[in-house]
C-alpha cells in the first residue's frame, strides 16, 4: 500500500505531528475503528511511575535508566522531555502513547538477518536522550509528548494490532526507545507469550540493571554505533561512546540477536583508522559473523549545509571491515547497491538477494546455507516461548 499524500497546506512537521503517515492506521482494525480511545489526539499524556530511578533529599530524584543520570527537582523533567518529578516521584510520560505507527518493512530497521522479507509493526513515542546534529526524525525525538498528536494504545492493542495485520516482529524505533522504556517492557512481555518477535533499533544508550531486564523480552537489536571516537559522541550527538560499547557487549552475553548501523558522515566519522579500530572491536567483542551495516548520510536537521556521503566513501569503508575480518557487511542508504545482497560467510554464494527494501530471493533452508549448509546466525522463524 502506497503512504497517504501530504496535503498541500501541510509542513513536513505538521505532517509527522499529525500521525497522517500512519500506514497502521490504514490496515490495522484496531486503529481505524471510531473508537474514542484510539483516535490520534494532540498532546495525549497518561502519567505513570518510571521503573528506575533513586529518591533523594528535598524530593529530588536521580534517574537511573540511562547514562545521564539526570538529577531533577520537583515540577523539573529530565534530559530526554519525558521523565518528570512529581513530589519526588519519577514519573514517565511516554506509556501507551506513540505518535508513530507504521507498518515497514524488517528491511527498514535495518534488520537483514531477521525474517526477510516481512513487514514489522513499528512504533514510538514523542522524546529522545540523545541530541544527535544529524537526526533525521527530529521533529518527534526532540519533541515532548504534549507537542505531538498521539494515538491511545496500551500494549496489549499493539499486539493485537501486530497479529491482525500479520506482522511478526514488533519494532520500536525512530527515536531512542529506551526513554519510552516500561512500554516497550511491557509490550515485549506480551508479545513474547504471543508469538511476536520485539525488536528495537536503539543507539544502545541506557544503563547496565535496565538493560538486562529488557533483554529478557528483546529478541533482536539494531544498534547505531555513531562513530569510534569519544569527540563525535560528544560534538555531535551530546552523549558519550564508552556505555554504548558495554551496552553492545552486554546484549551479546544475553544472547540477543545484533546488527550495528554506523551512518558515515564525511569529515567526521569517514576516517579509515577508525572505521579499522571500530571493525576490529566488533570482530573481538561481538563475533565476526555480527552484521554491520555502513549508511549513508544525507544533509538533515542541524546539518543541512553539509554533504551527502560519496557512494565510493562507503565502498572503502566496507572493504576495511571485510579486510579487519568481519563477514556480512552492507551499505545502505544506496539505491540499489550489490552490497545489500547477503553472501553466505563460508561459501561467499548470494543466499538473500534485495534491491531496496524488497527481498527477490532466499537460498536458506532452516537458518542455513542452501548452497553449503553453513549456519547464518539471525532469526529466520518465529518460536512461541
Amino acid at each position: 500500500m502506497a503512504p497517504l499524500p501530504i496535503p498541500l497546506h501541510c509542513t513536513r512537521r505538521q505532517f509527522v505531528q499529525t500521525g497522517l503517515f500512519s500506514l497502521a492506521a490504514l490496515t490495522c482494525p484496531s486503529l481505524a475503528a471510531p473508537a474514542r480511545a484510539q483516535e490520534v489526539r494532540y498532546g495525549l499524556v497518561k502519567p505513570r511511575p518510571a521503573a528506575f530511578f533513586t529518591p533523594l533529599a528535598d524530593n529530588m530524584v536521580r534517574c537511573d535508566l540511562c547514562p545521564r543520570q539526570c538529577d531533577t527537582v520537583d515540577g523539573e523533567r529530565g534530559d530526554c522531555g519525558v521523565r518528570e518529578n512529581r513530589k519526588g516521584t519519577y514519573i514517565t510520560l511516554a506509556y501507551g502513547n506513540p505518535c508513530a505507527v507504521h507498518i515497514d518493512p524488517i528491511e527498514k530497521k535495518p534488520l537483514f538477518h531477521v525474517l526477510p522479507g516481512s513487514a514489522s509493526y513499528s512504533l514510538a513515542t514523542a522524546g529522545c536522550n540523545l541530541h544527535c546534529k544529524f537526526c533525521q526524525n527530529w521533529e518527534i525525538s526532540q519533541a515532548r509528548p504534549e507537542e505531538t498528536y498521539n494515538f491511545d494504545l496500551a500494549p496489549e492493542a499493539i499486539v493485537k494490532a501486530a497479529r491482525e495485520t500479520n506482522c511478526p516482529t514488533i519494532a520500536h524505533t525512530y527515536v531512542e526507545p529506551m526513554i519510552f522504556y516500561e512500554y516497550m517492557l511491557d509490550i515485549g512481555k506480551l508479545s513474547r507469550s504471543a508469538g511476536v518477535i520485539n525488536v528495537c533499533h536503539t543507539a544502545g544508550y541506557i544503563n547496565p540493571k535496565p538493560l538486562e531486564a529488557l533483554c529478557a523480552v528483546i529478541q533482536a537489536a539494531c544498534v547505531d554505533l555513531k562513530a569510534f571516537t569519544e569527540d563525535f559522541y560528544h560534538d555531535l550527538v551530546g552523549a558519550t561512546l564508552a556505555p554504548v560499547l558495554e551496552a553492545l557487549k552486554l546484549m551479546r552475553r544475553r544472547g540477543v540477536h545484533l546488527e550495528i548501523v554506523n551512518l558515515v558522515i564525511p569529515q567526521y566519522n569517514d576516517q579509515p583508522a577508525d572505521i579499522t579500530r571500530m571493525c576490529t572491536w566488533i570482530k573481538e567483542e561481538l563475533g565476526e559473523l555480527t552484521p554491520l551495516h555502513f549508511s549513508r548520510f544525507y544533509p538533515l536537521y542541524k546539518m543541512k549545509n553539509h554533504y551527502p556521503t560519496p557512494v565510493a566513501t562507503l565502498e572503502q569503508a566496507r572493504q576495511l571491515a571485510l579486510a579487519a575480518g568481519l563477514k556480512y557487511v552492507y551499505i545502505g542508504n544506496v539505491r540499489e547497491h550489490p552490497a545489500e545482497n547477503t553472501h553466505c560467510h563460508s561459501c561467499g554464494q548470494v543466499i538473500i538477494g534485495r534491491r531496496g527494501y524488497r527481498v527477490s530471493d532466499i537460498k536458506m533452508t532452516k537458518g542455513a546455507c542452501g548452497f553449503c549448509g553453513a549456519k547464518i546466525p539471525g532469526i529466520w522463524e518465529v518460536k512461541k516461548s
